[in-house]
């Protein structure tokens, strides 16, 4: 034990966003310095309370992380005391004075080796200005080690270990790489009291969400293909090692100081790359492997150079000071096959893929299936419906039973044949007590039969992994006893809620209710090439809907089964929506449902998506002018049709007014030419004759003094 309470000790780390850097930087940031130093014995003793006195927050002690990230716009994680954007050098190195250990990884951008020799450099030239030791470890990779001669040529199985680093040879694209290492050993034997320096050979990092690994992982956790592909042959040895035991051993380093500078950092597996993939795809993927050309690899986006260059790396290696000097509280010291399990648990939580699983429950016509779709479109589930589900399985079944007599094996996939021929004829058995069953039943197997049909549905690994929207089934209370009951032979455990099987019992159960009503005038409204073929004809519907109701006005229903297990359902009447494709009803399932919890869309969907949106913009906009410049064109032509409205009816008040005006005129005129127009041509003539100096008044006196109206 140590004497009293260790000092604390700033550790600079780069990269601390990355998963290799995320994971070591959390892992030294809860360890109290020189607690690696501690008997296994006291370690056991001390872990509750050491634990318990770092979670309470005393920073006393315990190793505070700093460094940079690998994008500046990155948060800082919540396990750093500070995150650097460095913008020069000279900050850089300020920074990195100011701790005491420095670790600088390697083993995931290749753009930080020339940055780490640099940092090395930089620090080992202000080795007279330290005012304490300090402490630099590079954290390599096995790839320095990739050309390296067999250590006995005569027995290939002999691995290699600390003590033939001086013979490594590196693969051609890490040359950088162990020129590197070979500069931090130097510099670390000029002043050994003030300046330790450490090279660790990192074996491939798995665990924790996955390293060079995670390609396989995410393509077994799609599902998306029958079989995950081994690149080459597979029989090439891969090192490896849990990301927190590689935390483990860089503790270790800080604590003990070992004489030897050059560390092998690998686990206690000798597993092969098929081995690896096979395991990964049967626990989480679809449980086979096909092998494919090493050329194949290249067509993934995914997988960078230096992925191919690692995954096809061929070395056996042990590392002896691991197992006889260090004190290292392994996670996974017999290697990822062995802890297979908690790798999974471990990769599914860092990466935040939690299946979500969904029950639909409501009456015929209701909109279901409608809804289930939206759902599973909306979270990339899987929709159970259960015809389809039934069709599958006999499928398979008989797809068993007819390959019996073919080769159908693979190399990949060995089985006994024994165990074979016991499956076929099991395959043949089920399917012949189906058949029975459905003759029996109007085409319809037995409720045993479907229950189970489901139940292996829910077990197999896409619905596990991603999850699923259950479309109506189970109907009653005694089928969804039958699918989610957990069957164990630990009968001491009672209490009020029944055992069920969690990992296939729903989390969300949402039950769309609406009137017979509403429902009837539903279907009756679709149109005629929906309701042909299915349960939605008047008669089948009704008596469909009839049955709902029987089944769900008992004391024990298929909800009241989920209320015991707490599994509380949601009711959302469809009818108050008004909403024929129940957009709004998916609307409040998302919302109670929250985010999506798996990889999101890929760069090809959102390039899919952004197209798919700019093409529909486009056809909108397209739209939109087409009906403006349609509605223009009718306003135009309306216009033009008024105005040759207008100019007809002008034209007829005219001639209107002008036979009024020569109506009204006509009474005048005659009293004119009666009385008026004799004298006044009297008087015209008079003053032609006469020639007077002013005509007009000379005719106005004439008219005056002869007209017949004045006496």
């Amino acid at each position: 034990m140590a004497a009293g309470p260790a000092r604390s000790r700033r550790i600079f780390l780069n990269h601390l966003d990355s998963y290799c850097g995320r994971n070591i930087g959390e892992y030294l940031s809860r360890c109290v310095v020189g607690a690696s130093l501690e008997s296994v014995e006291e370690e056991e003793e001390d872990e509750n309370n050491s634990a318990s006195e770092v979670s309470i927050g005393s920073k006393e002690g315990v190793y505070q992380v700093v460094g940079t990230l690998s994008k500046p716009e990155n948060a800082k994680p919540p396990f750093a005391e500070e995150a650097y954007a460095v913008s020069s050098r000279d900050e850089l190195l300020s920074h990195l004075l100011e701790c005491e250990i420095v670790l600088y990884n390697i083993t995931e951008d290749a753009n930080q080796v020339e940055e780490a020799t640099w940092a090395a450099s930089a620090l080992h030239k202000e080795i007279e200005h330290f005012t304490t030791p300090k402490l630099f470890i590079l954290i390599s990779t096995i790839m320095t080690w990739a050309k390296s001669k067999p250590p006995d040529p005569e027995d290939p199985e002999i691995p290699f270990t600390e003590d033939d680093y001086r013979k490594r040879k590196s693969h051609p694209n890490f040359e950088d790489h162990i020129n590197a290492e070979k500069l931090i050993i130097k510099l670390g034997k000029t002043n050994k009291r003030k300046f330790f320096t450490y090279v660790v050979a990192s074996g491939h990092q798995y665990g924790s969400g996955e390293g060079v690994l995670h390609y396989f992982f995410k393509i077994s956790w799609l599902s998306e293909t029958p079989a995950i592909p081994v690149f080459g042959v597979g029989n090439n040895f891969i090192p490896t090692i849990h990301v927190l035991d590689l935390a483990a051993v860089l503790q270790n380093i800080a604590d003990h100081r070992p004489k030897s500078h050059y560390i092998l950092a690998v686990d206690a597996s000798m597993h092969t790359l098929q081995e690896l993939i096979k395991c990964i795809s049967k626990n989480v993927g679809p449980g086979k492997t096909e092998k494919i050309p090493k050329e194949n690899a290249f067509l993934s986006k995914e997988l960078t150079q230096m992925h191919l260059d690692m995954l096809l790396v061929n070395l056996r290696m042990e590392s002896m000071f691991l197992k006889e000097i260090f004190n290292i509280k392994w996670v996974a010291q017999a290697g990822l096959v062995e802890n297979i399990e908690q790798i999974v648990k471990e990769y599914k939580q860092s990466r935040g893929l939690l299946p979500l699983k969904v029950y639909i429950h409501g009456p015929p016509g209701v909109g279901k299936s409608t809804v289930a779709e939206e759902i599973c479109k909306h979270y990339k589930l899987h929709h159970i419906k259960i015809n389809n589900v039934i069709s599958e399985t006999i499928a398979n079944l008989e797809k068993a039973v007819a390959s019996k007599d073919s080769d159908s094996v693979g190399e990949e996939e060995e089985v006994d044949e024994e165990e074979e021929g016991k499956n076929v004829e099991d395959a043949q058995e089920l399917l012949d007590a189906i058949k029975e069953s459905m003759e029996q039943n109007a085409g319809h197997p037995d409720d045993q039969y479907v229950v189970k049909f489901v139940k292996d549905k829910l077990k197999s690994m896409p619905c596990r992994n991603q999850g699923y929207v259950l479309d109506g089934f189970p109907g009653t209370y005694d089928q969804a006893q039958d699918l989610f009951h957990l069957e164990t032979e630990d009968e001491d455990i009672k209490g009020k809620i029944p055992k069920y099987d969690k990992l296939i019992t729903p989390e969300f159960v949402f039950s769309l209710t609406a009137s017979d009503e509403f429902l009837i005038n539903r279907i009756i409204n679709l149109p005629e090439r929906i309701v042909a073929g299915t349960h939605y004809t008047q008669d089948r519907f009704l008596q469909s809907l009839n049955l709902f109701r029987e089944l769900n006005t008992d004391d024990k229903t298929v909800l009241n089964y989920f209320d015991e297990l707490e599994v509380h359902p949601l009711f959302i009447d469809v009818a108050k929506f008004e909403d024929p494709e129940n957009r709004f009803v998916v609307k409040q399932i998302i919302k109670e449902m929250g985010e999506p919890q798996n990889y999101g869309l890929t760069d090809e969907e959102k390039e899919n998506l952004e197209r798919k949106a700019a093409e529909e913009r486009l056809v909108k906009e397209a739209e939109e002018k087409a009906e403006q410049q349609r509605i223009e064109a009718e306003e135009r032509a309306e216009r033009l049709a008024n105005w040759e409205e207008w100019n007809k009816h002008r034209e007829e008040v005219k001639r209107q007014e002008q036979e009024l005006l020569e109506a009204q005129a006509l009474p005048l005129r005659n009293y004119l030419m009666k009385n008026v127009m004799p004298t006044l041509m009297q008087g015209i003539n008079e003053c032609c004759r006469i020639r007077p100096d002013d005509p007009v008044d000379f005719l106005a006196e004439y008219l005056f003094k002869n007209s017949p109206d004045i006496e």
